[in-house]
């Protein structure tokens, strides 16, 4: 589970707020106090609801499902970025589209574009017979694809959920999330509506350390997930091992019982027979001894009678 520290939040910075003047009402929850016209953030909501969107995030994590991470603000898209690619997440940092997730098909089709110029590049020979002009143009094209949807290529569905740093600029994306009933995560400032994302992280979303330490925190419960993921795979796969071969060592002893069965069976037949046999003897020798009787009788019969008469 991922630990957050009040030492270290403080340390990150990420209790500095906005200017007085420059607040948002919904924020006032959040707020611990107001010092030399700035307001500071409670530490200890922070704390609380960075622990709750780092749980929810753990568990869509575990499902195997993709997180869009969002951020093109110039201190945080290089941050962003790189936490995104820890942990293999899609991520936009140089220019939310309009349509990206409400028109994701059309999308999808600048992205086969890309890949589809990729392959022609690398295929020397043919590419190498494209005239001067038109491959000029195809490496242009490439590159543009590849800043504004290289990050965001892995998706072939829309994403189960959203990492947003600073809702108030990337209010495009915000509602393309909510018109999908897609879940947002996000570092809320004190100049931002939290009602406007499932999980506001109350948090300075200006100050790149701030930054940094939030979505280090984010990406850690990411990768615990992934590992539970992959550690419930390696399991199955061991009790799929083990059922099998606890179903060839059954079908082999059933084997090895027939045929000892068989042999008994080969064994137990021949004095059968040696017994059928003498019993047969027995009684064709009774036959033979009774048929011997019967004719001595007879032939004593006649002689009484002569001597009768």
């Amino acid at each position: 589970m991922v630990q957050t520290d009040h030492k270290e939040l403080l340390d990150a910075g990420v209790h500095f707020g906005h200017l007085k003047r420059k607040w948002n009402p919904h924020m006032s929850p959040y707020i611990f106090m107001e010092k030399n016209g700035i307001y500071i953030i409670d530490l200890n909501k922070t704390k609380r609801k960075l622990d709750d969107a780092t749980a929810a995030l753990k568990q869509i994590a575990k499902s195997g499902k993709k997180i869009l991470f969002v951020a093109t603000k110039k201190q945080a898209k290089s941050i962003v970025k790189e936490e995104a690619k820890k942990v293999n997440m899609p991520f936009v940092t140089e220019r939310w589209l309009g349509g990206m997730l409400t028109n994701f098909a059309t999308v999808r089709k600048s992205i086969k574009k890309m890949i589809s110029i990729d392959k022609l590049m690398a295929d020397e020979a043919t590419f190498n017979n494209i005239a001067k002009r038109e491959k000029l143009i195809l490496t242009r094209e490439r590159t543009k694809l590849e800043t504004l949807l290289g990050g965001f290529a892995q998706l072939n569905r829309l994403p189960a959920a959203l990492f947003i740093v600073d809702i108030k600029r990337e209010h495009i994306a915000v509602l393309e999330a909510l018109k999908l009933n897609i879940t947002t995560f996000a570092m809320v400032d004190t100049n931002s509506d939290p009602r406007k994302v499932d999980f506001a992280i109350p948090a300075n979303d200006d100050a790149s350390k701030s930054i940094s330490y939030i979505t280090g925190k984010i990406t850690e419960a990411i990768a615990e997930g992934l590992s539970e993921r992959q550690q419930n795979k390696d399991l199955e796969a061991k009790e799929q091992e083990e059922e099998k071969e606890l179903e060839g060592t059954a079908e082999a002893a059933t084997d090895q019982e027939i045929e000892a069965t068989e042999e008994n069976k080969g064994e137990e037949n021949p004095e059968k027979e040696e017994k059928k046999k003498a019993d047969t003897k027995d009684s064709k020798k009774t036959k033979a001894e009774s048929t011997t009787k019967k004719k001595s009788a007879k032939a004593k019969t006649p002689k009484k009678e002569k001597e009768s008469v």
